[in-house]
């Protein structure tokens, strides 16, 4: 734990997913002091013309006071 799943469109290569999860991975290592072992990063590809129904609704707008990066606002 913590496992970190980043939603996108397709479309990105696998050099930078793996590029992006050794970023995120490296500061929730640091941040909360967590071993490697602990810490595990994914991706799920979604359409874009699915979007709304499967990541924006139920991720974001149904959890919008859980959120610490807001869409379109500086934290």
């Amino acid at each position: 734990m913590p496992h970190v799943i980043v939603k996108l469109w397709p479309g990105k290569s696998e050099q930078q997913k793996a590029r992006l999860a050794d970023k995120i991975a490296k500061d929730v290592m640091d941040v909360f002091d967590y071993g490697e072992e602990s810490v595990s990063v994914g991706f799920e590809e979604v359409n874009s013309r699915d979007w709304a129904e499967q990541v924006y609704k139920p991720d974001i707008k149904d959890k919008w006071d859980k959120l610490y990066k807001k869409p379109g606002y500086e934290r």
